[in-house]
């Protein structure tokens, strides 16, 4: 598993928004991993930002 990976799995296994400093606590990973995999993470548009510091899986549009 890898570094983004484990990132989405901590955000998909809390289900709510968390600071890179609580996922770093989560995965176990070196801190500057875990912001490169969240800047990675959000140029793809897997996770956003619903606030400040704190980040998310992204929303899945809804097709109406």
């Amino acid at each position: 598993m890898d570094v983004n990976e484990k990132v989405l799995a901590a955000l998909k296994s809390e289900g709510k928004p968390m600071r890179s400093g609580e996922l770093v606590e989560q995965t176990g990973l070196d801190k500057k991993d875990v912001d490169k995999a969240i800047k990675n993470l959000k140029k793809d548009g897997v996770i956003d930002s619903p606030k400040r510091c704190y980040y998310a899986l992204a929303s899945e549009p809804t097709e109406e």
